[in-house]
């Protein structure tokens, strides 16, 4: 299996790179996790678009979505063949933006049931609702052939189960918007939940994302390491880190 940060910014993109998106791909198949600002021009520097096989959201912030509507329009109006429809797969909590997701013979709404299992051409993802303003869902993502797996909390502030449904993942990527001393947030974790987080859950790979734009980020990831201390590699999100696992 193999993630592709395509964005990784929290609320707004700067520097011209983007909000939260990733590819992850197994055996030729492309499943784009969250489609914040600047999503497509990155994606089309690895795959076509047109060739995406699937798309799956965690919430609806604009932050996660906001490259959407323009990914539709483009499989709308530059199919060079016949192209299938796109599905996306969203919670249906808020049935306004759930329902925004279908645009006939160009993209399908699927709505995920958050207590059960879905699977997802060579993934099998199980969900953990999240603490956030707006129903938000973290993801396990399981490459079937290799029982591979990563994990991604969504925006979440921290709460004890997530240490569970973290267990023992190759690869967590986290929403670790604040500096250590911001604990019990409402929508966000800080780098010492992170790092506690990594700590319980004994990830192999830890990877900070939804980034704030004015902390220091050398900071944040020297706070993340200190509350963790068994062997895990810890990673600033960039635009377009590549990690196989």
């Amino acid at each position: 299996m193999k993630i592709t940060v395509l964005g990784f910014w929290g609320g707004f993109p700067q520097k011209e790179e983007g909000t939260t998106s990733y590819l992850v791909e197994s055996d030729g198949y492309s499943l784009l996790l969250d489609v914040g600002s600047s999503t497509l021009i990155q994606l089309e520097k690895i795959i076509d678009p047109l060739t995406l096989d699937a798309v799956i959201l965690t919430h609806y912030h604009h932050d996660h979505i906001a490259d959407l509507g323009v990914l539709q329009y483009l499989r709308q109006l530059k199919p060079t063949q016949s192209v299938a429809e796109l599905p996306i797969y969203g919670h249906m909590e808020d049935t306004w933006h759930f329902d925004q997701l279908t645009l006939p013979k160009v993209s399908k709404g699927i709505g995920y049931e958050p207590s059960k299992e879905l699977e997802v051409g060579p993934f099998s993802i199980t969900f953990l609702k999240t603490i956030h303003p707006v129903p938000c869902f973290a993801m396990r993502i399981v490459e079937k052939a290799t029982g591979k797996i990563f994990v991604f909390t969504a925006d979440t502030g921290y709460f004890e189960e997530l240490a569970d449904f973290c267990y023992r993942a190759d690869l967590l990527i986290t929403d670790t918007y604040f500096l250590e001393g911001n604990e019990n947030h409402h929508a966000h974790l800080t780098s010492k939940e992170t790092g506690e987080l990594a700590e319980k859950a004994q990830v192999k790979k830890l990877v900070l994302s939804h980034l704030k734009q004015n902390i220091d980020l050398a900071i944040l990831k020297e706070q993340t390491e200190k509350y963790h201390h068994h062997s895990v590699e810890t990673l600033l999100a960039s635009t377009q880190l590549k990690i196989t696992i």
